[in-house]
């Protein structure tokens, strides 16, 4: 039954993996790349309802949940690349993938969406995948400024949370398109002020990833984590949500030439397992009957 949802997250987590990519290829300032993403994202999504007569939607007022998640959306953009600033990449994505299991524990207590001891040893592992994906660096030595990047890290960690609790606890009541559309607007409205008295130069050359960034992280990301959350419990998405730090690793392999180590191969493996047996237990009611401990 849920076989398209758990497509839909694993895409989700896919697109929004290539955004360090077009990051490097472009070169421009992390708060101008960000506003390009949300904002080109809004209008991509704007020509998708233009285009399929559903323009209608966007008439509906989203509420202040959608509205509040735009933020979210932003400073878990914005806390992020901040974070990576003032520490290592790893430190900052260890700490701001705690998000989804963040987000299943507050989903377990609060909305009724219980798991099972299955489904915490599922989580639990992809959590332990990444952490071998990261080989469990975290460096807090005292070259540099890593705690305040620890901090911004956890910063970007609670808005995540936030941003999947608040798509699972409106999905009834609003479409999916226009909690998606208001959601990317609002965040590249609150990226305006980091450029706002001196918009940067750009290259011709940069246009191309500036329209990918917005279209693949931005609009389809977006939309596809929108979609999935609409239909998927936070414990089942927030483990397919590591499948998008397996496909940076291999995107900096392929890309970049970045090589995996074998702890780290094993890591991906971990998660993969992790994401395809929680996800096998979402499918069919009759399966989660097999899948409780």
């Amino acid at each position: 039954m849920n076989i398209n949802a758990i497509f839909t997250a694993i895409l989700a987590a896919l697109c929004m993996g290539t955004m360090g990519v077009f990051s490097r290829k472009t070169g421009i300032q992390a708060e101008l790349i960000t506003f390009f993403r949300l904002f080109l994202g809004a209008g991509f999504l704007l020509l998708l309802l233009i285009i399929t007569r559903q323009t209608r939607l966007l008439k509906t007022w989203p509420g202040w949940p959608v509205l509040i998640n735009g933020l979210m959306l932003a400073g878990f953009i914005i806390f992020y690349v901040q974070a990576m600033y003032m520490t290592t990449m790893a430190n900052a994505i260890m700490v701001v993938y705690l998000a989804p299991l963040v987000a299943s524990i507050y989903a377990h207590f609060f909305f009724g969406e219980k798991m099972n001891s299955k489904s915490i040893f599922l989580i639990a592992t992809a959590l332990l995948g990444f952490g071998m994906m990261m080989e469990f660096k975290i460096d807090f030595s005292t070259a540099g400024n890593h705690m305040q990047g620890i901090i911004f890290a956890a910063l970007s960690m609670c808005c995540y949370a936030v941003f999947i609790l608040i798509n699972r606890s409106v999905t009834t009541s609003v479409h999916a398109y226009t909690r998606t559309f208001y959601q990317l607007l609002i965040g590249s409205l609150c990226m305006v002020p980091f450029f706002l008295t001196s918009f940067p130069a750009i290259n011709g050359s940069d246009i191309i990833w500036i329209v990918g960034a917005g279209f693949i992280p931005g609009f389809l990301g977006i939309l596809f984590a929108v979609m999935a959350l609409e239909k998927l419990p936070a414990a089942t998405f927030g483990t397919l949500a590591y499948f998008e730090p397996i496909f940076v690793v291999i995107l900096g392999w392929a890309v970049f030439g970045e090589t995996l180590n074998a702890l780290q191969l094993a890591g991906c493996l971990l998660i993969i397992g992790s994401g395809v047996i929680k996800g096998y237990c979402t499918i069919q009611p009759q399966n989660q009957t097999q899948c409780e401990a």
